[in-house]
């Protein structure tokens, strides 16, 4: 497919005939202004009748200006170098204004891979960010993409938001291909979570944590203020920061100040005291 190449077209038989009755029109209002003007420099008319011919001249060119437009619109043509990668309708079918016809893949734009997200992974990514992308069957060689595009809602069957990413220009990708994007990591801006068992005495929106004091080693009562109560633990809105120690069980058995010693539980830092064996985990942002 060659730029300006016509891809389809409407009917045009009535589009042509309109333009050629505008065209009369247009022409036998001019002439008639030009005769009205004669007759003035005559004296044989007034200067009202050749004002209104004048209005009629231009109501007549203004209908032929709609015409022609109407003819170039009835076809569509090939903005650029390309390939037709979808036909949307029928030879013959009626179709409403807007419907889409083609579907046009763009050789200089190089090519574009959609990719549903849900609404968690969507959050705060933004156009310009890059992201890497595999493919899984070896068609091409794993390359960077750039965020173009990001769906302002959601799919109403899958739930999930459309992000488009740029590909470059490379020689072996192909329409239709499967990738797989592995997108950046990014830093945690969600609401602190702290397991359930951690908290203690906790009423209306507020509790108390036993908070572990890694150069005491001791654990020191911390009341905060508590939001949402999820399957990932208590959300803590105030009274702790990202990285404290918090003891995750046992709380009852804990006294102000009382000494603990650390222990590594599934690979993170997590405390605990020989009687009565609590334990602390680090606070963690939520999913």
């Amino acid at each position: 497919m060659a730029a300006g190449e016509r891809l389809a077209s409407l009917d045009r038989t009535a589009i042509d005939a309109a333009a050629m009755a505008a065209d009369s029109r247009a022409a036998q209002a001019a002439a008639e202004l030009s005769r009205q003007r004669t007759l003035l420099r005559q004296g044989w008319v007034s200067t009202a009748r050749v004002e209104s011919a004048e209005a009629a001249a231009r109501a007549a060119e203004a209908d032929r200006t709609a015409a022609r437009f109407t003819q170039r619109l009835a076809s569509i043509l090939a903005p650029a170098d390309g390939i037709v990668l979808a036909r949307l309708a029928e030879p013959g079918q009626t179709l409403a204004a807007g419907t889409p016809v083609i579907l046009l893949g763009e050789f200089a734009s190089g090519f574009v891979l959609r990719v549903p997200l849900s609404a968690a992974d969507v959050a705060g990514l933004e156009r310009g960010v890059s992201a890497t992308v595999f493919f899984p069957d070896g068609a091409a060689s794993p390359m960077a993409a750039r965020i173009i595009e990001i769906a302002g809602h959601a799919d109403p069957h899958t739930g999930t938001f459309q992000v488009e990413f740029s590909l470059p220009d490379d020689g072996a990708l192909r329409s239709c291909l499967i990738a797989n994007v592995q997108l950046p990591r990014r830093r945690s801006s969600g609401p602190l979570m702290v397991p359930v068992s951690a908290l203690f005495a906790a009423r209306a929106d507020e509790g108390f944590v036993w908070r572990f004091d890694p150069a005491s080693r001791k654990v020191v009562a911390a009341m905060v203020t508590i939001g949402a109560i999820t399957n990932r633990g208590v959300e803590v809105q105030f009274g702790l920061v990202r990285g404290d120690l918090v003891v995750a069980a046992g709380v009852d058995r804990l006294i102000e100040g009382q000494r603990v010693q650390p222990v590594q539980t599934q690979g993170s830092a997590t405390s605990s005291a020989a009687v009565p064996k609590p334990s602390a985990a680090p606070v963690s942002p939520a999913p």
